[in-house]
């Protein structure tokens, strides 16, 4: 099997075979049964962008276990190089979805990060495992974790720099609430920059940051390479948090729904495989850590896909909230709480002026109907509820009743 996978044209049938042994029904049978009558995908071939991290992982395992074709489409995956050339692809119509950042989509429709165009969430693609990443140089100086951090920018001032990967994204935002909950404003004591997920461990053996949060493998990577030490985990900041989704824009999804319900279910099937067991988690690992991919060694890839973490200074834990890609439902759903969530943080960053109407947003960008559907050709729960709460790691609790609020309330703002 291992060295059937190593080769890209047996990759797809093997793994293909796997699933269709596990279900006992042959794709070109289930294909006819989800393409057929008038909700056929309108569109049969979508290109779909994605970046070099572990969590496109369902959008590619979709492509190699043959979940596109079952549900009547095939994807060409094309592999991006930053998030900004995602999203100005995505805006352009060159991509027709892709593995894309939470609140780049919202970034994009709100207008405050590029060209404004109305946006689509379909789904969530995972929840966790991205990290905190601060160099070798600063944990030598005992900048270890959140306090060590904030208490040596204190009693050694100089300009400290960290990276995220896109001004409204994901990392952004758990950078920032991270950084804030130990007393650091990230806007005015501290430069933030952005550099692309696949350059991050290269800039920082350089020396051009002393910090930054991304997705997996680079946290890892970084370990690996001896330059750097997780600080945290994103699941610290709020335990199984969204991350990247499958977006699109709504004038896609009004021009084409079957084919948007068909993508989204044959990327809910593929998260559905890769969380049913160990083996497939290593196949997929082995499958994504290849130069069409993420390229780079399937060691950097295969252990934090099962909670085993290290930190870089000899502590080793297992964490039960490691990244997720189905988790009996609750990962895919595109719940409008979150939505808003990043709404309230772009607010309270500045990259938003004025509140919006967060519910009302919300309920524009995710797909909520269409994912329902989709989750019932991909037989997938469904929550009860469009939102949900948590408590972030300021102790803070996040409900969506009273956006507004929760916005104006933090400290450390800017």
């Amino acid at each position: 099997m291992t060295e059937l996978l190593k080769t890209s044209l047996n990759r797809r049938t093997v793994l293909q075979a796997a699933a269709v042994g596990a279900a006992g029904v042959s794709p070109a049978l289930r294909s006819v049964v989800h393409a057929a009558g008038s909700d056929a995908p309108e569109k049969k071939e979508v290109k779909i962008g994605f970046i070099p991290l572990t969590d496109c992982a369902s959008v590619v395992m979709a492509s190699v276990l043959g979940l596109d074709v079952k549900h009547g489409v095939k994807f060409v995956l094309s592999k991006e190089a930053s998030w900004a050339g995602v999203r100005d692809k995505l805006v352009n119509g060159e991509l027709d979805f892709a593995h894309v950042l939470y609140g780049l989509v919202y970034g994009v429709h709100l207008g405050i990060s590029g060209p404004k165009k109305d946006m689509a969430v379909l789904m969530n693609l995972n929840h966790n495992g991205q990290a905190i990443t601060l160099s070798k140089k600063l944990a030598d100086k005992g900048a270890v974790d959140g306090a060590g951090l904030a208490k040596l920018m204190t009693s050694e001032k100089r300009e400290y720099t960290f990276a995220q990967t896109f001004p409204t994204g994901t990392h952004a935002m758990w950078l920032y609430y991270w950084l804030a909950s130990y007393g650091i404003n990230p806007i005015k004591d501290a430069k933030v920059i952005t550099v692309p997920p696949p350059q991050m461990v290269a800039n920082m053996r350089v020396g051009n940051m002393d910090g930054f949060c991304v997705g997996e493998p680079w946290n890892h990577r970084a370990i690996m390479d001896g330059i750097g030490v997780t600080a945290a985990t994103t699941q610290d900041i709020w335990k199984d948090h969204p991350e990247k989704v499958l977006g699109t824009t709504a004038e896609f999804v009004n021009k084409y729904p079957n084919t948007a319900r068909a993508v989204t279910a044959a990327i809910i099937e593929a998260g559905q495989w890769i969380d049913a067991s160990l083996q497939n988690k290593l196949k997929m690992a082995e499958t994504v850590a290849d130069k069409s991919y993420v390229n780079t060694g399937v060691d950097a890839i295969n252990q934090r896909i099962l909670g085993r973490y290290q930190n870089g200074m000899g502590k080793t834990w297992d964490d039960p909230n490691h990244m997720k890609f189905y988790n009996e439902g609750m990962v895919n759903f595109p719940y409008l709480s979150d939505g808003m969530w990043f709404m309230t943080q772009h607010k309270r960053w500045g990259l938003l002026k004025d509140h919006p109407d967060y519910l009302g947003v919300a309920k524009q960008v995710n797909q909520i109907a269409l994912y329902k559907d989709a989750a019932t050709a991909a037989k997938a729960a469904v929550p009860k509820s469009d939102m949900r709460s948590h408590k972030g790691i300021d102790g803070v609790v996040w409900d969506g009743k009273d956006p507004k609020k929760y916005a104006d309330g933090f400290k450390v703002k800017a």
